[in-house]
Parts: structure tokens; C-alpha cells; sequence
């Protein structure tokens, strides 16, 4: 058979079988073009939650408290505090209250010649050293442990308490709605602050009295009270996983900040009333979030706040205090977009020998305890009666005697150097010495209550602070024109 004719008969087979498949095979039924419904594409995709991490930074402060008496012996011994002011991430509570913080002691410094003999010329041969410690574990309330690694930020220490404004008298405005609100934040920081100091095994009275008169002996053994502050900066990050944020969260953040509120925040700038200067840049930063009243997040943890030093007065002799006013200015949120803001102190940690006060408008000022009156009363008593028995003895008196009445002699050596004063006054019986060291304590008692220099303002680099913050009217950019920011924003921060 010719090829061709192979060809034509495998084209013909071809054929048949194609038909007869056609004919049992239904036919596709094409939808109009109207009434497809179309490929989604990647931009008509709902927005993925995105996931925000948990992470505390390295520099964050940590507030911690010692939570009992520590003898100071040598280095490397143990100390134990808790955490008194909450740590966020974003706007979780990562460290809560109470957890419990170990370190150790890791350096004392001992004195200069200099300081020794100061000291020793006011009858104290054991002298206070500084202390250095650092802190190196964090245990959660869920059993976990984390290895820490911290930097002591100087001026810690100290026992310090928490200071409200004074309420502004006659206070009679439209916005009495936003100030009640601001006197109930003060309120609850006020009570947080004490709900954490109890947790602290803080001494009782007749404790405190034991120390004080320890402390005036010659020699004595030195102690870091329970309820000293340190605050402890993170040399490196803690991870606590991550938050998704979801599209409803976004939508919620960033909204107007509700007048009369009150944010926490961590001072950034070191300020003392002894070295600022008018105008001087001020920072601070959110330690908590800002909720609203449905607990919408308004501003997270981390938002900077911007201000400068308004007014400053440093201390002066004659007793005369240092002052200090600082005002908030600028809010720059996480996502970069400043805003313009009213900001004003509402509430403050100071130390409690500081005696540090704030007016209705947040200036702070030092204060001079009233016990001077006492203590130089008193000095000036026992100066009278180191005195009094000789002139006695010079007209004659019953306790005529060249050396004069022991008595008087305890008197002016006591309140001239103390117990060391006392036992120089009954051992060396010589009227002069008596009465002299008498007038010496009274003139340094005069001198140093009411003629030295003054106290200063001191608020050290991450000094807890309440700051009532409200948006400024007067300006373009204000949180009500700012669009909130977007998911993948927030995510990057």
C-alpha cells in the first residue's frame, strides 16, 4: 500500500474516535463575563495581623527596692529587692510589681584621708562607704528566671517617697471634669506606690530609733536600709515573645488623648537645681501605655516626651532651698508623629531626706524639715548649762571648783563631739574644755540649720514621674488631624 494512503487511513481512525468521544462528553457551559467573580489579587487581600515583639530595650530602667536590712560586710555578698514599678513592652505588663530581683554587692569604696578625718573630728570612726551592687536574675511569679546584666544608674540608693502637686485652690473651670480626673491618676500612682512599699519588710519605729542611736557611737556597723531605690539599667534586651496586632488594634491606637490625663514616665535627662540652666532640653519616656476609658491604646510604652527646664533657682546659704520647674512641650509617639502638648507634673519620686515638695503647677521645691528648730534648741540647752554652773561657781556657788560640776561638763562635751565630747568632759576636768566644746556644738548646730547653704533639687536619671498631659488647641498639628498610624508601623517599631 502507498504511504499516502497509510496516512489517510490513521487521519480517518482519528477522526471517528474524536466523534465519538464528542458525542458522550457534555458540553462545558462558559459563564458570562458579567457574572465571574474575579481572581482576588494581592492588593484587594485583607491586611495580615501582624505580630509585635515583646521586648523590653537595652537602657530600660528597673526599679527595685531592697526588700530587707542589708549589713554591709564584703564584697560579693548577696542582696534580694522586687521590682516596685511595673515594666511594660508595647502595652503589656512584662515585669510586674513584686517580682523578685538578686544581685550582690560588687564594690565599697573606702574613704580618702581627708574624709576620715572629717569624720573623726565629729566623732565617728566608721564612716559610711560607698556601696556599689549590680543585679544578675529576675524571677517571675511563674517560676521563671532570667539572667540579667545591669548598670546602676548614680544617685541610687536612697529611700525615697512619692510626691503629689498641691491642688490648686478655687479651681472653678470648664474643665473641673478633666481636673477630677487628674486627681484621681494622682490618687492611684499615690496608692500603687504604697501597695508596693508594702511588700518591702520596712522597720518599725522602735527599730529606726535603735539604728539612729547606733549610728552616733564611735564606732559602729554600717547598713543599707530596706526600702533603699536603685535603679538598674538593662545592659541588654529581654525577650518575652510577641503580641499580633490586629487590624482593630490599629485602628484604636493613636486616637485623641482624653483631657485630663495622666501618663507615667521615666525621666531620660539627670536634673539638679545645683547645674541647670533656664532653657536647658528635658526628655522623658513612657513607661506604661495610655489607655482611654474602654482601654483602647492610646499611646504605647516608649513614646518621648519633650520639654525644657522653665525655672531654676540652685541653693543658697542662709537655708535658702533650690527650685526647679520643667514643662513637657512635644509627644513623639513611637510611628514618629510629634505632637504639641500641655504637659505639667502631677506627681514625683524624691528622696525623703530631700523633703522635696510640688506646687499646683509642678514646681518642685526643696523644704527644711522642721526638727532644726528642735535639734538647736536643744544644742543651744546644752550650751546654757555647760555654762550656767560656772558662772555659778565664780560667784561662789556650791560647785565652786577649778575643774566645775561634772555635769556641765557632760553637757558642753556632748553637744560638741557627741559621746566622744561626753567622755573627754568627765574625764578631763577642766571647766574651759566644757564650755567650750558646749558653744562649739551650739555654734555649728546654728550654722549648719540655718546659715550653711540650702537643700538642692535632685531628681536623678530615671526618677518615676506622673505627667497630666493634654493636646495643645493652639496649633495645626494636633492627635484630633493626626491619621492613625499603619499596622506594619506599628510592627517595625
Amino acid at each position: 500500500m502507498p504511504f499516502r494512503w497509510k496516512c489517510s487511513a490513521v487521519l480517518s481512525a482519528g477522526v471517528l474516535v474524536i466523534a465519538a468521544l464528542a458525542q458522550d462528553a457534555p458540553m462545558p457551559h462558559l459563564t458570562p463575563g458579567t457574572a465571574r467573580k474575579p481572581v482576588p489579587s494581592a492588593e484587594s487581600q485583607p491586611p495580615q495581623p501582624q505580630s509585635v515583639a515583646l521586648t523590653v530595650p537595652k537602657g530600660a530602667p528597673l526599679q527595685i527596692a531592697l526588700d530587707e536590712e542589708l549589713r554591709v560586710k564584703k564584697v560579693g555578698e548577696p542582696i534580694h529587692g522586687r521590682v516596685v514599678q511595673p515594666v511594660y513592652a508595647f502595652d503589656h505588663v512584662v515585669i510586674p510589681v513584686g517580682a523578685e530581683v538578686k544581685g550582690e554587692i560588687t564594690k565599697i569604696t573606702p574613704l580618702s584621708g581627708g574624709k576620715r578625718t572629717e569624720a573623726a573630728l565629729d566623732a565617728d570612726f566608721t564612716p559610711a562607704r560607698k556601696v556599689e551592687v549590680a543585679f544578675r536574675e529576675l524571677v517571675l511569679a511563674d517560676g521563671r528566671r532570667m539572667p540579667l546584666d545591669t548598670n546602676v544608674t548614680p544617685g541610687s540608693g536612697q529611700v525615697v517617697q512619692f510626691v503629689a502637686a498641691a491642688e490648686a485652690k478655687n479651681k472653678k473651670t470648664v474643665k473641673d471634669q478633666a481636673t477630677e480626673r487628674t486627681r484621681q491618676a494622682k490618687q492611684q500612682a499615690q496608692q500603687q506606690w504604697d501597695n508596693a512599699m508594702k511588700q518591702l519588710k520596712t522597720p518599725g519605729r522602735m527599730h529606726r530609733v535603735k539604728r539612729y542611736v547606733e549610728a552616733q557611737l564611735p564606732l559602729h556597723r554600717q547598713f543599707i536600709p530596706a526600702g533603699a531605690l536603685y535603679f538598674a539599667e538593662l545592659k541588654s534586651p529581654l525577650d518575652f515573645g510577641t503580641e499580633v496586632m490586629t487590624p482593630q488594634m490599629a485602628q484604636a491606637f493613636g486616637g485623641p488623648i482624653p483631657e485630663g490625663s495622666v501618663v507615667h514616665a521615666w525621666l531620660n535627662t539627670p536634673l539638679t537645681s545645683a547645674t541647670a540652666h533656664k532653657g536647658d532640653d528635658v526628655e522623658a519616656v513612657l513607661s506604661q501605655p495610655l489607655l482611654d476609658t474602654e482601654k483602647h491604646l492610646i499611646l504605647p510604652q516608649g513614646s518621648l516626651l519633650k520639654g525644657t527646664v522653665r525655672q531654676v533657682q540652685p541653693a543658697r546659704r542662709m537655708k535658702k532651698n533650690g527650685q526647679l520647674r520643667i514643662e513637657f512641650r512635644e509627644l513623639v509617639p513611637p510611628d514618629g508623629v510629634e505632637q504639641k502638648v500641655e504637659a505639667t507634673l502631677e506627681g514625683v519620686q524624691a528622696g525623703k531626706n530631700a523633703n522635696v515638695k510640688l506646687d499646683s503647677e509642678g514646681g518642685a521645691e526643696a523644704t527644711t524639715s522642721k526638727t532644726r528648730y528642735l535639734a538647736t534648741g536643744l544644742s543651744l540647752a546644752l550650751a546654757a548649762a555647760s555654762m550656767r554652773v560656772d558662772n555659778d561657781a565664780d560667784h561662789g556657788g556650791p560647785a565652786s571648783s577649778a575643774a566645775g560640776d561634772p555635769a556641765s561638763r557632760a553637757a558642753g562635751g556632748v553637744n560638741g563631739f557627741k559621746l566622744v565630747g561626753l567622755a573627754l568632759g568627765l574625764a578631763v576636768k577642766s571647766r574651759a574644755l566644757g564650755y567650750t566644746m558646749g558653744a562649739y556644738g551650739a555654734g555649728m548646730s546654728v550654722y549648719t540649720h540655718f546659715i550653711a547653704r540650702g537643700t538642692e533639687v535632685v531628681f536623678p536619671k530615671n526618677t518615676a514621674m506622673e505627667i497630666g498631659v493634654g493636646t495643645r488647641k493652639d496649633k495645626a498639628t494636633t492627635s484630633e488631624n493626626r491619621q492613625p498610624p499603619s499596622i506594619e508601623t506599628i510592627a517595625n517599631e
